[in-house]
């Protein structure tokens, strides 16, 4: 994993069923002008995220999506999208698991938290030469590998997957095997405040905010609209998953792909592109 150009630190060899960063990291955006809890605090979050699926959000939007997937067959597509302001997960394409590769993160990181919270464990245990609270930052912003296996080690498999299921989640670590809609379910939780404390929850945001890669559901939105994401790429898998804020409207969109090309790439990067570009062109 190469050395992003703002916060850098350096990745670690891969542990079992993760994700390596791409070789190329895009340019680190200018620094926001809202801090992630200023952004949170007026998008309207609240409201609960119901395990069903709603009606398309628009016949139109919903025709777009489709039609890219069907376009771009044979590559598997997963696409959920969740409107903050109803908390109705719609579903699009591929509805099964994929291999999350590093979203997962996400899920491991606020159970890591939850446990913090539940004074079980501390953001300032000694990890790895350094804390627990740095190595969540580098999972999550660096997506670095090595700091994932030490977080995991602190909470364990059984942690992850027993906090999963009570969020209405079902994961398995060995297989790290999510839905697009299961994603969507864990951040919109996230940034609705149901998970952590507006501490943490405003900590994880921060740490999803100019990553070492950007050029995936960042690069396809038009400015003005801020992005908290995480990426994932592993064999053949590339996937994005992300919160997008403006001004009082947030939505989550997360797009899962899985194509014969082992790099995921560049396939799915258009794949990314072109359904963020149709969701952030109706819905902003």
């Amino acid at each position: 994993m190469s050395t992003p150009p703002s916060r850098a630190t350096s990745a670690s060899p891969a542990v079992t069923a993760t994700a390596p960063a791409p070789a190329k990291p895009a340019p680190a955006k200018p620094a926001p002008a809202k801090s992630a809890s200023a952004i949170r605090a007026t998008a309207s979050p609240s409201a609960a995220v119901p395990d069903t699926q709603g009606s398309a959000i628009d016949p139109v939007l919903e025709a777009q999506v489709s039609g890219i997937i069907r376009a771009n067959a044979p590559s598997q597509v997963g696409v959920a999208l969740i409107d903050m302001a109803d908390g109705i997960v719609h579903e699009y394409g591929v509805r099964e698991k994929f291999v999350a590769a590093s979203t997962g993160k996400v899920l491991a990181a606020a159970t890591y938290y939850h446990l913090a919270e539940s004074g079980l464990v501390s953001l300032a245990a000694p990890m790895g030469g350094s804390t627990a609270e740095v190595h969540l930052r580098r999972m999550i912003q660096q997506s670095d590998n090595q700091s994932w296996g030490l977080i995991l080690g602190a909470i364990g498999y059984q942690g992850i997957q027993d906090y999963a299921a009570s969020i209405g989640i079902t994961y398995d670590r060995v297989l790290n095997t999510l839905t697009a809609a299961e994603t969507a379910r864990i951040l919109a939780l996230l940034f609705g405040g149901r998970l952590l404390s507006g501490a943490n929850t405003a900590q994880l945001l921060s740490y999803m905010q100019y990553t070492n890669y950007e050029s995936l559901i960042p690069a396809a939105v038009p400015a003005g609209i801020n992005v908290f994401h995480k990426y994932g790429l592993l064999d053949g898998n590339l996937h994005d998953a992300a919160i997008l804020v403006q001004d009082t409207r947030a939505y989550v969109l997360v797009v899962y792909t899985l194509g014969h090309d082992a790099a995921g790439m560049p396939g799915g990067a258009g794949i990314i592109h072109q359904v963020t570009q149709a969701v952030a062109a109706k819905l902003f």
